[in-house]
C-alpha cells in the first residue's frame, strides 16, 4: 500500500527531530567534557529528553499512519492527539521548571559564575543552527498536514531554540562585560512563550480527543459545495468530528425519489469526490434521504 504525500511529509518532520537531537545529545556530551560546566550539563539533559520526545513522536505518527483494522474502524488518527497532549503537558511542565530556575538564580544573592564561555559558545550557536533549520522545516510541514504532533514538537524545539539564543547572547555578554544574569531574563520570557503554545496545543488535542467538530470555515466550505451540487435539494444533519489530523464527516442530503438509483448513487459519490479534493484531511459518509414535500 502506498504511503499518502501527509504521512510521508509527517515521517520527514519526526525523521529530522530525532536526527537532530541525538546529533545536539553527542556534541554536547563533547562539550560537558571539554568544559565541565553544569550549564551545558543542563542542556546535555534537556537534549536528551527532547530525544526521547521525538523517538515517541516518530512512534505515533508511524502508528497513527495504519489503515483501519476490525478494531480501529475509523483509523488510528486519535494516536496523534493522545501524543500532541503529552508533549504538551511535557512542554509546560519544563517551561515551569525553567522559569523556577531562571527566578531562583535573579534572586539568588550570589548568582551562578559562567565558565569556558568560547566553547560553551561554540557548542551553542551549531545548537541554534541545527534547531532553525528543524523548527523551519517542522513549521512547513505542519502548515501542509496540520499534524499536531509535529506541531506539538516543533513548540519544543521552538522553545530550545530561543534560550539557546539567550544562552549564546548571555555567554558573549559574560565574556566580554561580566554580566551573567541575562540568561535568566532570556528564561523567563522563553518559558511564557512554550506554556501559552504548550495550552494552545494542548487544548487543541484535548478537544479532538472529546470529539470536538472541525473548523467552522471548513464546515461552512462543505455546507457551500452541499447546497449548490447539482441534483442535491437539500442537506441537513452535517456533522464533524476530529481525529488527529483526520476529520470525520457525516452529512445528509435530499434527492428525488423517483430518480433511478443509479442516479442518486452518481450524485452523491461525485458530491463525495468534491468535497475530498476540496478538503483532502476529510473522511466522508453520505447519507441520502428522499427529498421532502
Amino acid at each position: 500500500m502506498a504511503i499518502p504525500s501527509t504521512t510521508r511529509l509527517n515521517l520527514s518532520a519526526a525523521a529530522a527531530s530525532v536526527t537532530v537531537a541525538a546529533v545536539l545529545v553527542l556534541l554536547k556530551l563533547w562539550a560537558l567534557g571539554e568544559t565541565g560546566a553544569l550549564s551545558v550539563a543542563a542542556s546535555l539533559a534537556d537534549s536528551a529528553m527532547d530525544l526521547m520526545v521525538s523517538v515517541g513522536a516518530m512512534a505515533a505518527i508511524l502508528y497513527a499512519a495504519r489503515p483501519p483494522d476490525e478494531d480501529h474502524a475509523f483509523g488510528h488518527t486519535s494516536a496523534e492527539d493522545i501524543a500532541a497532549l503529552g508533549q504538551a503537558i511535557f512542554v509546560l511542565i519544563s517551561a515551569s521548571v525553567i522559569a523556577a530556575a531562571a527566578i531562583l538564580r535573579l534572586v539568588s544573592p550570589q548568582p551562578d559564575r559562567l565558565m569556558a564561555e568560547g566553547r560553551g559558545m561554540a557548542v551553542m550557536a551549531v545548537s541554534v543552527a541545527l534547531t532553525l533549520a528543524l523548527v523551519l522545516w517542522q513549521g512547513r510541514v505542519a502548515r501542509r498536514t496540520g499534524n499536531r504532533v509535529v506541531q506539538a514538537d516543533r513548540l519544543h524545539y521552538l522553545g530550545d531554540l530561543l534560550p539557546n539564543i539567550g544562552a549564546l547572547l548571555s555567554l558573549w555578554a559574560s565574556a566580554r562585560y561580566g554580566l551573567d544574569q541575562i540568561d535568566s531574563v532570556v528564561a523567563l520570557g522563553a518559558a511564557a512563550l512554550l506554556a501559552l503554545g504548550a495550552v494552545r496545543i494542548g487544548k487543541a488535542a484535548f478537544d479532538a480527543l472529546m470529539d470536538r467538530r472541525a473548523d467552522p470555515g471548513l464546515i461552512e466550505g462543505i455546507a457551500r459545495i452541499a447546497a449548490d451540487w447539482p441534483g442535491v435539494h437539500g442537506y441537513h444533519d452535517l456533522k464533524t468530528r476530529t481525529a488527529g489530523s483526520r476529520v470525520f464527516v457525516n452529512l445528509h442530503i435530499e434527492l428525488d425519489g423517483d430518480q433511478p438509483l443509479r442516479e442518486a448513487h452518481d450524485i452523491g459519490a461525485s458530491l463525495r469526490r468534491a468535497i475530498l479534493q476540496a478538503y483532502p484531511q476529510t473522511d466522508v459518509i453520505i447519507h441520502k434521504d428522499v427529498v421532502r414535500r
